[in-house]
């Protein structure tokens, strides 16, 4: 790989950025692009986790960055070829072209009809936490911030209790709420949260981890007084179990606070 040049980097991004409009183009330069900052130590692109089919470059981040860069502008413009964009590079299965298309997501306003049919779609191809994470949290920045009610209406609907397959995007779509700090609406994530939290499947028990680790980090008190809420008023054993398991990784004050709850209950069989 060749010693990054900032000021090349920054003409040859400008100039794929050209191609915005003829997304073929834009496919074929972004490519070469990408291939001429491989790492050539390493062996031809190879999966981004294994078992996956999605390959990558293993481009170093500042090219991607520095080409979403030159996007924002065109794509803040003109959002019907941002998406049209963003589909081309979803379709290209690589790590680097499916992250541009999620930061071209996160330009379109958040009333379209066909973001959402995108985000539900696309995270239904994946099995990668960190992609799914990191397309939730990148294409939902702006109704985050524009459309609030839109976007608590957006975790509501995925956290439905008839529609277990899409609790993990709501599940993430609140990492990654209360982990902006622009976010203020905490009360009507916690209560879409809660009966996730409470049923505690062993399946998104990472994903649970996760949550309670955003949560405690920014809102602590709020955080220890839902989970001892939620722990005490459950008759879900699973409840129990899966905070048992998970406290190890939890800090160690509001392990303390919820130990109570979590202890094995004593056998009520006589013996």
């Amino acid at each position: 790989m060749p010693a990054i040049d900032l000021a090349r980097l920054r003409k040859q991004a400008a100039r794929l950025a050209d191609f915005f409009f003829v997304p073929d183009e834009f496919i074929k330069h972004l490519h070469e692009l990408l291939d001429f900052y491989v790492n050539r130590t390493v062996r031809k692109p190879q999966a981004a986790a294994p078992g996956k089919n999605l390959q990558t470059y293993r481009t170093p981040i500042v090219i991607v960055k520095q080409i979403e860069r030159e996007l924002t502008r065109p794509a803040n413009e003109n959002p019907d070829a941002a998406l049209e964009l963003a589909d081309r590079l979803w379709d290209e299965e690589y790590l680097e072209t499916r992250l541009l298309a999620a930061f071209l997501l996160g330009h379109i306003p958040p009333k379209e009809e066909r973001l959402l049919a995108r985000l539900t779609a696309w995270t239904q191809q994946m099995n990668d936490a960190n992609l799914r994470a990191e397309l939730l949290d990148t294409s939902l920045a702006r109704m985050r911030k524009e459309a609030p009610d839109m976007f608590i209406e957006l975790i509501a609907e995925w956290l439905q209790p008839g529609r277990s397959r899409f609790w993990p995007n709501g599940i993430q779509a609140a990492i990654s709420a209360v982990s902006d700090p622009a976010f203020v609406n905490l009360p009507p994530v916690l209560r879409l949260l809660e009966p996730i939290v409470e049923a505690a499947p062993s399946r998104l028990q990472l994903e649970i981890e996760t949550l309670v680790l955003a949560l405690y980090k920014t809102y602590p008190t709020e955080t220890t007084y839902f989970l001892r809420q939620v722990l005490s008023t459950s008759e879900d054993p699973m409840t129990a179990i899966t905070f048992r398991r998970i406290a190890p990784s939890l800090p160690i004050a509001l392990r303390r606070e919820l130990q109570e709850f979590t202890r094995v209950k004593p056998s009520t069989n006589g013996g």
